[in-house]
């Protein structure tokens, strides 16, 4: 059994998703992504599910396709996903949607792969495109088609992105399909997504990508501007589980729809704030917080 976990380790580690992982009630493998608000959730999973008798097995750090993959190969029990990634990246359904559409069709879909999508949070951890207050103030910027406008009109502004949102199906080009313009590729700065934020505060570049519940936005007295022509969707952040390991361990239903309930878009900025500024670790604020609700 030891080996067999040492070899899903460094599979995984590696991007592969070859072979599959039996469903355990002893052992949950619990995945995350790589940035903070997956992290926290990471750790806060497999926190709570240590308290409640379960052994597990914690992946966090994974990029958003292969964990997916992993999970779908049986290699991660169960992850926190956002609707809008499953419906545009894993669906490939291009359909605009209101957060109950949009939960409701990746219920479904992901149903037919042996997913399970159980009860989405309050927390909206949308895409959105954010600015130096000050900066956003004088410029005149509230929105997104504003900073179409003043692209349109001859303007340069500079725009720090994350690699993926460059490049996904949700991402960059299709937004500036939707507003009508474009950056121009001299002002696309690429960097990982906790740069941008720093690159933004830094006045390196007038507009950075961010997310909705990131604690950096207060904290550095950025604006979001307004997606006024709903480009994005929902991205409520939900626990998916391998059908066949809830089916074996049927306490994780209750155990996970309990912490979804506790959060919302303000939870989720105040937690990413305590790591990202206050410099908590992930692990003493996804304990501390699940003491405070009472989940341990």
């Amino acid at each position: 059994m030891r080996i067999e976990r040492l070899f899903k380790v460094a599979t995984v580690a590696a991007g592969l998703v070859a072979g599959m992982g039996a469903a355990s009630a002893a052992e949950i493998v619990v995945g995350g992504k790589n940035f903070t608000e997956q992290q926290i959730m990471a750790a806060m999973t497999s926190r709570l599910l240590s308290e409640h008798g379960f052994e597990v097995d914690t992946r966090a750090g994974l990029g958003t396709a292969p964990l997916r993959q992993a999970q779908e190969a049986g290699q991660i029990d169960l992850y926190w996903e956002y609707t809008g990634t499953s419906l545009i990246t894993f669906n490939k359904v291009e359909d605009r949607m209101d957060a109950a559409q949009t939960y409701e069709t990746v219920k479904r879909l992901d149903a037919e792969k042996g997913l399970v999508w159980l009860d989405p949070s309050a927390a909206n951890n949308t895409y959105a495109f954010a600015m130096r207050r000050a900066d956003a103030e004088d410029r005149g910027i509230a929105a997104i088609s504003d900073v179409a406008a003043k692209i349109n009109a001859g303007e340069a502004l500079r725009f720090a992105s994350n690699a993926e949102f460059y490049a996904r199906a949700d991402g960059l080009a299709p937004l500036e399909e939707t507003y009508g313009f474009s950056f121009g590729r001299p002002n696309i700065v690429r960097m990982d997504t906790g740069l941008v934020y720093q690159a933004l505060r830094d006045e390196q570049v007038d507009i950075g990508l961010v997310f909705a519940t990131d604690g950096r936005i207060p904290a550095f007295d950025f604006v979001v501007l307004a997606d006024d022509l709903g480009h994005f969707p929902a991205y409520a952040l939900t626990p998916v589980v391998r059908a066949e390991v809830l089916e074996a361990n049927p306490t994780l239903a209750d155990l996970l729809n309990g912490l979804s309930a506790e959060l919302d878009d303000a939870t989720m900025a105040r937690l990413n704030a305590q790591v990202d500024v206050d410099k908590r670790t992930v692990e003493d604020v996804a304990a501390s917080f699940l003491q405070e609700k009472g989940l341990i």
